[in-house]
């Protein structure tokens, strides 16, 4: 009787591990490019898309320090939660947060003055 639960032990331990092993793991969008001082080429798993941020004016001479700031706080491949808004001409609007950050990155260009929020607060 032992051996018998010990087998059906050990059959439902492999079922379980192998149910784990199949389970898709969810993977964070990456950013791949800074287009500008509003957009982003962002991939995830099997697609590219381009994101805008959302609720951002970017002054033409804040331009360049903009695009700047959002290289040193984008980094290539860096994971970001992306928080839909809605969409303009096929280009995705949303707030987008670095993982590990609890600021979306619109807000942190107008906080660091380099740009103005055009809609609500973030």
């Amino acid at each position: 009787m032992v051996t018998w639960i010990q087998r059906c032990v050990a059959a439902l331990s492999l079922v379980v591990l192998a149910l784990m092993a199949m389970a898709p793991q969810v993977e964070a969008a990456e950013v791949l490019q800074v287009r500008s001082s509003s957009l982003l080429q962002i991939g995830d798993r099997n697609r590219n898309y381009t994101v805008q941020l959302a609720c951002l004016e970017v002054a033409d001479a804040d331009e360049q320090a903009a695009v700047t700031y959002l290289r040193q706080a984008l980094p290539r491949r860096q994971r970001v939660n992306l928080r839909p808004e809605g969409s303009v001409d096929g280009t995705l609007l949303a707030r987008v947060t670095p993982l590990g950050s609890d600021q979306d990155l619109s807000a942190a260009l107008a906080e660091a003055g380099l740009a103005r929020l055009s809609c609500g607060a973030a």
